[in-house]
């Protein structure tokens, strides 16, 4: 078991992949807190097991995120693990999505991010202690048409994660970034109608579509190995190709995207 600590903080926990997440390690006894917007499935997640608090959070909105990291804090226990899933994902062809869609996008996937993880990550590095898990994606480092608001944020979010892994690689604490593929979870289901034309597809024909419970368990066997950039199932053959043969991996990727 990689977890050594008591409590987890889990973003995005109503669902898929931080579902999974908080599952897992309320089996194996850890004091497992969620976070989301979503209050019923947060609320359903939290019925599953006893050691799994649900708490309703904005990561959008600052001060939220800081009362409610204090109230863990304070009132359950020093923060072991923080694992930061909240995401949004539509598709849509930028100029068919307006500024004020990709900022809102923006302000979800980056700045939640940011509130989360600059609030969090004090309380570690005093300690010197505890694991700190982020999600890009694969979709922030390949050029994905009808995909580019979405690709934006998590390219953001791999870049600010590499500088805070860096910066902090003195420490004790166990960075880990996860920069999977498409996950077969209820986010993909945002950019079916207007996302990249192979999400339709892997959906009919489940190639290269990885479960949820695959890329919690490359996350477990990364902290125990201390690898900090995790490329979970076909993402590893992307981290390979895609430096070498950028223009050939974009072709590939818009083959069938209809612009």
């Amino acid at each position: 078991m990689a977890f050594y600590g008591k409590v987890a903080l889990i973003t995005g926990g109503a669902s898929g992949i931080g579902k999974v997440h908080a599952l897992q390690l309320a089996s194996q006894g850890a004091e497992v807190v969620i976070l989301d917007i979503d209050e019923l499935g947060i609320a359903e997640c939290s019925a599953i097991a006893a050691n799994i608090t649900a708490l309703k959070c904005d990561v959008t909105d600052l001060l939220d995120v800081a009362k409610v990291v204090a109230k863990v804090e304070g009132e359950i226990g020093a923060i072991d693990r923080m694992i930061h899933c909240a995401a949004l994902m539509p598709g849509g062809l930028l100029n068919e999505v307006s500024a004020g869609q990709v900022s809102e996008l923006m302000t979800v996937n980056y700045t939640g991010m940011v509130n989360v993880s600059q609030t969090v990550l004090p309380y570690m590095i005093k300690r010197n202690a505890g694991d700190f898990i982020v999600y890009g994606s694969v979709a922030g480092i390949v050029v994905t048409n009808r995909f580019g608001a979405y690709g934006a944020t998590k390219a953001a979010t791999n870049f600010y994660m590499k500088v805070l892994m860096n910066e902090n690689r003195s420490t004790n604490i166990r960075f880990q970034l996860v920069c999977p593929p498409a996950v077969d979870t209820p986010l993909i289901n945002q950019a079916i109608d207007k996302g990249p034309y192979f999400l339709k597809d892997i959906q009919t024909t489940r190639k290269n579509l990885v479960s949820p419970e695959l890329v919690v368990e490359t996350v477990e066997k990364c902290l125990e190995k201390g690898v900090k950039i995790n490329y979970p199932g076909p993402a590893k053959l992307i981290r390979i190709l895609h430096p070498i043969f950028p223009n050939m991996i974009t072709r590939i990727v818009n083959k069938k995207n209809r612009v």
